[in-house]
This record gives structure tokens, C-alpha cells and sequence, in this order.
């Protein structure tokens, strides 16, 4: 079994754990003959949406590769995830409660924080839920532009096995042309439920 590919993370980008976290993350990559393609960008802060979100191993996946680069990372999920007995895992890995019914005190809280912080990667699935979706949310995209932070996608392609990450796409403004630039990042990425 050919060990799972991980890039290397810079000085900029925020770290945590350690040894042995990093080895666990690895190691589950492996088993699960998932890799990393691409590059974190080196940068403090920073959105990175994750898509498509097919499955709960998206979660699982993104947990292993998270711990192996040794990237500290938020990521904002539905209140409910944070009850017993996962809530106290949820917090541990980074999660963030929200409650989706006041989204716009999501965005501008989430703004405050990026602006509080010297370091801040926000993992957002912009599609809201494992299930296809024509449109996304646009909360991500409004967190951002808002905070002046770049877009990082992060698609998570069950043909290839592969997390691919790509470089920071910076907001103008225009919601829906951005939207579509962004979108077009996960053109021809395979979907748990449509690979063999």
C-alpha cells in the first residue's frame, strides 16, 4: 500500500498538533487510500470550501488529512452535531456551532473573528448539505469578502481519492460571477454517490 501524499505546510499557514496526531492523520489517509493534491497556501488566514459534500466520510477524510499536515483549521457546522456525546469531539477538532436560522449573525460574528485573529482557516461545505445541490450557500462567500480574506476550494474527488486544493481565488464583489468562477474549480469532480 503506497503511503498517502501530503504537502508540506509553510511558516505563515496556522499549525497544530503534533507528532502524533500527524501520524495518526497519515496513516488513516493511507488506509483509506486518500492523498492530498496541490498546495496549502502559505498565508494566515483564509475561507476553504470544501465540495462536494457527499457523504460523511467527507468529514472523515477531511479530519485525517486536517491532523497529517498539521493545519489548525475552524469549520462552522449545524448546533445540533454539538449535542452528547459528540459535542465534546466536535469542539475538539475545530468545529464551531451554528444555528442556520440567524445566518446573517453568522457572517458578520465570523467577520469579527477573522479580524480578532492573527491566524484563521474557516472550513465551510458551501453546499449546506450532503445532498446535490444547483445552487450553494453564499455565506462563505460573504464571510471573505467581508473579513478581506481569500477563497481556498478544497474538492473532495471520490474518483481520484484525492483532496484537491486550489489556489486563493480573491473576492470582487460580484456575487454571482465569483460564484461561477468558483464553481467551475469543482467542474469534473467525482462525487461519493457517482463513483465506481
Amino acid at each position: 500500500m503506497t503511503s498517502a501524499r501530503l504537502p508540506v505546510i509553510g511558516p505563515a499557514t496556522p499549525r497544530a498538533g503534533g507528532a502524533v496526531s500527524s501520524a495518526l492523520g497519515h496513516v488513516a489517509l493511507t488506509l483509506l487510500r486518500w492523498r492530498v493534491d496541490g498546495e496549502v497556501p502559505d498565508i494566515p488566514k483564509m475561507v476553504m470550501i470544501a465540495a462536494p459534500h457527499s457523504s460523511n466520510w467527507d468529514f472523515i477524510v477531511g479530519v485525517a488529512a486536517k491532523l497529517g499536515m498539521r493545519l489548525r483549521v475552524k469549520f462552522l457546522a449545524k448546533d445540533s452535531l454539538f449535542r452528547f456525546p459528540l459535542g465534546f469531539l466536535m469542539r475538539g477538532l475545530g468545529g464551531i456551532p451554528i444555528d442556520r436560522s440567524a445566518s446573517n449573525a453568522v457572517v458578520t460574528s465570523t467577520i469579527t473573528e477573522f479580524q480578532r485573529r492573527a491566524q484563521l482557516i474557516l472550513v465551510i461545505a458551501p453546499e449546506g448539505t450532503r445532498k446535490q445541490v444547483s445552487r450553494w450557500r453564499t455565506g462563505f462567500y460573504h464571510i471573505a469578502h467581508g473579513a478581506g480574506v481569500p477563497i481556498v476550494t478544497a474538492a473532495f474527488n471520490w474518483g481520484e481519492r484525492a483532496i484537491q486544493i486550489g489556489a486563493p481565488f480573491y473576492t470582487t464583489g460580484d456575487v454571482e460571477a465569483d460564484l461561477r468562477a468558483l464553481q467551475e474549480r469543482f467542474s469534473g469532480v467525482a462525487r461519493r454517490d457517482a463513483s465506481p
